[in-house]
């Protein structure tokens, strides 16, 4: 028994969670009726406003609501609920269960079915007048699953609050506002308006709307929960970033005086609004009244054009416009070019070429001429010629550098500055001004940017990466350097600030970038550079030499014709040879000579004043002479012999694939396809390269012969043959043919012929050949389709398919077989194809097939036949 009793209980539990979990909101109200029935009392109309989703449970028939005294908190008795001192509201018929009015949007695209509906609960109750008046509550475990700004499971307390003596006076009274059943669709990441207005039955009062916490369900266990608590109530826990002043996220606000709401939509999802109405009489607030709403946003679209936002443009006159407009199904784009009128588009993303600067008013129009336009505009300057930029000028890191704005401008003048001078040791490293100075707190790269604009609206920033040195920039022209010892040289250091080298020997100039020196013997130079006390040092050595050392490769030999690098030893500093022509270049270290003779080449090297000579002898020798005879071209499996002569001592093949002899010069080849063969050919003479010649042996594709199918015809049946494979054909015998020596030859039959087998020789252009064979059947009947009467289909390879054999046909329309109960399994155009005994892979039983054939015989009349078939297995 008490196994039974449980399961009972927990069905109860689901049934009422299931009610509850798809109630979308609520609003509790009251309305004075008069004096109650017993003195000093008055009489009030509890109404509870419930909505709901369009599945799960149905609204049950009553609901349990409690009453409490706002002077001590105390529960006014009644009779009814687990306690037995609440109330009961019950189903108000009429109006009993409603659809809630949905207000959609002005042309909506893909509109969603929001099919909601409500019900309202009433009592009459009698209360006693007291100071601060009552609080009435019905409260409920659960809201409807899969809301975002709410964590789920949250349940749901309504209520309402009738003023007392102190709110209204001794002898005033009060009806709540009520709000309106409708709920508004909304679309996603669009803008939105939500109508939470309500009406107040009492003259005079005002109403003042705002975004409130929507209440908890506090302890209620079910939709039904029976023993509501008292005041005051916990808010839902809103989950960040959502909160009850912005529901959705986005910032949405309440007009304070219509209670329209506002603002863009956030993503898809459900999301729980309140709104609370103060109600100000004379002045002074009396009461508050709340309703509580569960927003479902939707995955629908509004019409709404979005074009892109004013701007100004300041990189050129041509502009490149675009849009985000939803539910636009024609565009049109005024360019506001007062010069011309031809400055409109109807495509989405258009370009305007300006012929001149200034602002422009664009106007763009969605659906136009349509119930659903909608409209915007937007200012476009136009002032081409703004490039922003700067220049950077220091030191090192101990000194200031300075930052000179180098902006152009063709429209406007340059009216703000702002920089970063990307020193992360401080916040303090930036600039208004327009040519600043900034004193780094360390070497090394920083990232610089300068934020310009004019007076036109133009904005642009540059971006410049300069590295910030430990010491001055200083470099030497040259490191190192070779003088002849009765030379002098001019040193070079690039630098900003004050030169000093050292030491004093054989310098002349020595506090100058560029000073000159002769000294007697090899010598380090150094230069110091201070620039404000920032200081560096570079240093250059000076060899001092007597003489030139130079050392020429030895004499060679190369084939006539080619190419071959001459190269030295040598100290010297420039270079000189001799004769100049068919050099690369005659003064550098090691050119490249090309020569068809012998040459003697000399060099002269040089420091300065000293020199030295050497000479090399270029000996030139002709190439081995290599042919390899001319290319052949022959039939597929047959060979070609070739032929080549030789200027030299030995020669090779390559590759010597297919070649019956490479150690011959008149090898045989038998390639299976076009192959190329290399001869190469050496001497002892002295050029140490081969001379080369190459043969291409081609070889045509192979014939292939077609003579077509075996084929059955019927006495005096013309047959058209058509072979293939050549240029020219050869058929034998002639029995019945019109011609020989074609490839579409026509036969006919007599009935003094069985059979006859044709053997038909194919040759291509350049005579190459191949024969193929068919043999015709002449049977002694009309025109017809054979079918066998039965057939096995045991993959023994006898009697496995059942197929047309066609007579006397040109064409076969169709061959059909159905089993008994008149379903098709099988069908085919092509002559002996045949059905297999399958249907979708399954074999079919032992059992009689009807088969039915349509064909065209050679004199273009149509036959029909139909017959049956046994599968036999």
């Amino acid at each position: 028994m008490k196994r039974f009793l449980l399961v009972i209980l927990f069905s109860f539990s689901l049934a009422a969670i299931s009610n509850a979990a798809h109630i979308i909101g609520g609003e509790m109200r009251y309305t004075y009726l008069g004096p109650g029935s017993t003195p000093g009392t008055n009489s009030y109309k509890i109404t509870l406003w419930l909505a709901r989703g369009n599945s799960g449970a149905t609204f049950t028939n009553f609901y349990i609501v409690g009453i409490y005294s706002n002077d001590n908190g105390l529960k006014v008795r009644g009779t009814q609920g687990s306690t037995g001192d609440n109330w009961r509201v019950d189903q108000d018929n009429p109006p009993g269960i409603q659809p809630v009015p949905v207000i959609l949007p002005t042309c909506i695209q893909s509109p969603p079915t929001l099919d909601y509906t409500y019900a309202t609960y009433s009592m009459t109750v009698d209360l006693p007048s007291n100071q601060n008046g009552y609080t009435i509550a019905f409260q409920t475990c659960c809201r409807i699953s899969g809301i975002m700004n709410v964590g789920n499971s949250i349940g749901s307390t309504y209520n309402c609050v009738i003023p007392g003596k102190n709110q209204l006076g001794a002898t005033g009274t009060d009806s709540s506002p009520q709000f309106g059943p409708s709920v508004n669709v909304i679309c996603k990441n669009a803008p939105f308006l939500l109508d939470f207005s309500a009406t107040d039955p009492d003259a005079g009062d005002s109403l003042v709307y705002s975004l409130c916490d929507a209440y908890g369900g506090g302890a209620a266990a079910n939709a039904g929960f029976d023993d509501p608590a008292s005041p005051p109530y916990s808010p839902v826990p809103y989950t960040f970033p959502y909160s009850s002043a912005d529901p959705f996220g986005t910032g949405a606000t309440i007009n304070t005086r219509t209670g329209l709401i506002t603002g863009m939509a956030p993503n898809l999802g459900k999301y729980v609004v309140c709104v609370c109405i103060t109600v100000y009489r004379n002045g002074l607030p009396i009461a508050t009244h709340r309703k509580d709403l569960i927003v479902d946003v939707s995955d629908c679209q509004l019409t709404v054009a979005n074009p892109m936002p004013s701007f100004v443009t300041c990189d050129g006159s041509t502009i490149q416009f675009s849009h985000t407009s939803t539910g636009a199904n024609t565009v049109f784009w005024d360019f506001g070019d007062l010069t011309t009128l031809a400055d409109t588009s109807n495509i989405d993303n258009p370009s305007y070429p300006y012929t001149d600067t200034g602002v422009y008013t664009i106007k763009f129009v969605i659906n136009r001429g349509t119930s659903c336009a909608d409209s915007v505009t937007r200012t476009v300057g136009v002032y081409p010629g703004f490039f922003p930029g700067f220049i950077a000028t220091g030191s090192c890191f101990q000194n200031p550098y300075r930052f000179r704005d180098t902006t152009n401008t063709r429209y406007g003048l340059v009216n703000s500055w702002r920089w970063n001078f990307g020193d992360v040791s401080t916040i303090a490293d930036t600039s208004r001004i327009k040519n600043p100075q900034w004193t780094y707190a360390g070497p090394g790269p920083k990232s610089v940017s300068l934020i310009v604009t004019n007076s036109k609206g133009c904005i642009d920033t540059a971006d410049v990466i300069i590295n910030v040195l430990d010491k001055p920039a200083l470099s030497v022209a040259f490191a190192d350097t070779l003088i002849c010892i009765t030379d002098a040289v001019v040193l070079q250091a690039i630098g900003t600030g004050n030169f000093s080298w050292s030491p004093p020997v054989s310098i002349i100039n020595s506090n100058t970038a560029m000073p000159t020196v002769s000294p007697p013997t090899s010598q380090w130079y150094y230069v110091d550079l201070d620039d404000n006390g920032c200081v560096n040092r570079d240093s250059v050595h000076v060899r001092v030499v007597t003489a030139v050392t130079l050392a020429a490769m030895g004499d060679t030999t190369i084939c006539k014709g080619d190419a071959i690098q001459l190269h030295v030893i040598s100290d010297g500093l420039s270079f000189n040879w001799t004769p100049a022509a068919n050099l690369d270049d005659p003064t550098r270290k090691n050119p490249i000579a090309i020569t068809t003779t012998t040459t003697p080449y000399t060099v002269v090297a040089r420091i300065g004043s000293c020199t030295a000579t050497d000479q090399v002898i270029v000996t030139t020798i002709a190439y081995p002479g290599a042919n390899a005879g001319n290319s052949p071209t022959i039939c597929y499996n047959t060979s070609a012999q070739l032929n080549a002569t030789i200027v030299g001592s030995s020669f090779s093949w390559s590759p010597i694939s297919y070649l019956n002899n490479p150690n011959i010069l008149n090898p045989i080849s038998t390639p299976p396809r076009t192959t190329q063969y290399i001869l190469s050919v050496y001497d002892t003479l002295g050029c140490p390269k081969p001379g080369k010649d190459t043969v291409v042996v081609t070889v045509n594709p192979k014939v292939r012969a077609n003579a077509g199918r075996d084929t059955t015809v019927v006495v005096n049946q013309p047959l058209q043959f058509n072979g293939t494979g050549g240029v020219s054909y050869l058929w034998s015998p002639p029995t019945g043919l019109s011609s020989t020596i074609i490839h579409n030859p026509i036969g006919i039959y007599g009935s003094e012929i069985d059979s006859v087998r044709y053997k038909l020789v194919v040759t291509d252009a350049i005579g190459c050949s191949d024969s193929a064979y068919v043999i015709v059947r002449v049977f002694k009947t009309a025109p017809s389709v054979f079918v066998p009467t039965a057939f096995t289909p045991n993959n023994n390879g006898l009697n496995d398919v059942v197929r047309p054999i066609c007579v006397g046909i040109q064409k076969l329309n169709y061959f059909s077989i159905y089993n008994r109960w008149g379903q098709l399994v099988f069908t085919t155009t092509i002559d002996k194809q045949g059905w297999d005994g399958t249907v979708n892979g399954r074999d079919q039983d032992t059992g009689v097939f009807v088969w039915m054939v349509s064909a065209v015989d050679y004199t273009g009349r149509t036959i029909f036949e139909k017959g049956t078939v046994t599968l036999i297995r």
